[in-house]
């Protein structure tokens, strides 16, 4: 584990979401971000799929989690810019639910998901 364990609060994620939603309408000639934007939701949510995949992957087989990790994040926070969910209502959802058992937690949704 990385002994930088401020940045474990999410800051680093919260100033990634702040570069990505800059890059929302920019050129997407020259940003890879702004590609993503110009794409669409389903492209970006197909793209967010892909990665997860490949997390899994190489969760499997040992080598290049770190790297597909951040893959993965970094098109989950474009996923979120374009949905307008910015990452303290994700932060605000889990303090919600600290203390409280994940079977427990599924148990009292309204709609099971």
């Amino acid at each position: 584990m990385s002994d930088k364990m401020s940045d474990l609060d999410g800051a680093i994620i919260d100033r990634l979401f702040v570069t990505i939603a800059a890059r929302r309408g920019a050129d997407p000639a020259v940003s890879y971000t702004a590609k993503l934007f110009s794409e669409g939701r389903a492209r970006i949510a197909k793209k967010l799929g892909e990665e997860a995949v490949e997390t899994v992957i190489a969760a499997m087989d040992g080598n290049g989690l770190v790297g597909e990790s951040a893959d993965l994040l970094y098109h989950l926070l474009v996923l979120w810019a374009d949905a307008g969910v910015a990452p303290a209502d994700v932060w605000t959802a889990l303090e919600k639910r600290m203390g409280t058992s994940g079977i427990a937690e599924k148990a009292s949704r309204k709609d099971g998901a």
